[in-house]
């Protein structure tokens, strides 16, 4: 159905294409049938196919960047005793949207995000370790959008922009990844 609504948005098919597939797709009682919904569209981008992420702190921490790495459209981070850290700063996403699942335990989860991005973190309940939200609303078309869900445990989550290192780091390395 996603799909669907996609296509619709894209001008792909109209409004009451979409009404008459939405309507099939539901009546649909085999995967073959619901195959031939959608048969005639695009397939989605790889990225919202890929498994979601899972990343836990445990003892000695875990990350994600920063360097290139294909996006998923839902990522989970238990921060454990040794907390995790994600850099998206790098990455190539076409989604539109991706789900992040903090979740700050005893040592926490920082992740930053492009300049150009944004995060909605009111799905997320700080805890006693709290949430810092240090992003921008500035948001330029055709980047993600951040949904922050979760809790913030005694480590607490941090989402933010780069700081000034990783702003040098990136503009005096432009292509390594």
């Amino acid at each position: 159905m996603e799909q669907l609504r996609d296509a619709a948005a894209e001008g792909r098919i109209d409004f009451d294409e979409l009404d008459a597939r939405l309507e099939q797709a539901l009546r649909s009682k085999t995967y073959a049938e619901l195959a031939a919904v959608t048969a005639d569209l695009p397939s989605p981008p790889p990225s919202q196919s890929l498994p979601p992420l899972v990343l836990k702190g445990g003892m000695y921490g875990a990350s994600r960047g920063p360097g290139r790495w294909e996006v998923p459209g839902h990522v989970t981070a238990h921060g454990g005793v040794g907390g995790v850290s994600m850099d998206f700063t790098r990455v190539e996403c076409r989604l539109a949207e991706v789900v992040v699942e903090a979740y700050g335990e005893t040592s926490g989860v920082t992740i930053v995000i492009p300049d150009s991005w944004s995060a909605d973190t009111s799905g997320i309940t700080p805890g006693l370790g709290g949430l810092t939200d240090e992003t921008t609303s500035d948001r330029l078309p055709g980047t993600p959008l951040i949904r922050l869900t979760g809790a913030g445990g005694l480590g607490g989550v941090v989402i933010r922009h780069p700081n000034d290192r990783e702003r040098r780091k990136l503009h005096s390395n432009p292509a390594q990844g």
